[in-house]
């Protein structure tokens, strides 16, 4: 499902555990980390496709986490021009993500990569809160770094935005 602008709509999964660090994914098979996210199938609304890729990738049901919030608008990236799929119509040309920060309410062993169709991730890890943002593939860069500055507040940590504003006074 694409938009008419060409995003297809998805959700991005910030998990975290009761210490404030983020679950962090490696792609199977690749040296590539990431966070959880996965597309919106038509007639599910973002919330459902949350808990639907929570569990295909990640294993986790509603049960497991605690939704703290998300990001207000949809948040947007291009992808380069070596991944856009020619003869597709209408063509991808990014993605719409929804992002939602969830707190994991039980115990992380029942992390698993086995519940979806074709595995996404073979590990994880716990990293602190703003990692990802130097460590995502860089036409990601700027969505993530708007998701963690505009969720973070739900998990009482300071928006590097307002750090920045701050020493700038």
């Amino acid at each position: 499902m694409v938009d008419v602008e060409g995003f297809r709509p998805n959700v991005g999964i910030i998990l975290a555990n009761a210490d404030g660090r983020v679950l962090w994914a490696k792609r199977v098979g690749q040296d590539a980390w990431q966070f959880p996210q996965g597309g919106i199938n038509p007639g599910e609304t973002p919330e459902q496709a949350l808990y639907r890729e929570l569990h295909e990738e990640l294993g986790l049901e509603s049960r497991h986490v605690e939704c703290l919030g998300a990001t207000r608008d949809w948040l947007r990236y291009r992808l380069p021009r070596r991944y856009l799929r020619r003869g597709r119509v209408p063509q991808c040309i990014g993605q719409k993500q929804r992002w939602f920060v969830l707190r994991l309410t039980a115990a992380d062993a029942l992390v698993r990569f086995d519940c979806g169709e074709r595995p996404e991730f073979d590990g994880f890890r716990w990293v602190s809160y703003w990692q990802p943002i130097r460590q995502v593939v860089a036409f990601k860069r700027a969505v993530y770094r708007q998701a963690l500055n505009e969720l973070a507040p739900l998990l009482g940590v300071v928006p590097r935005d307002a750090v920045r504003d701050f020493a700038q006074a």
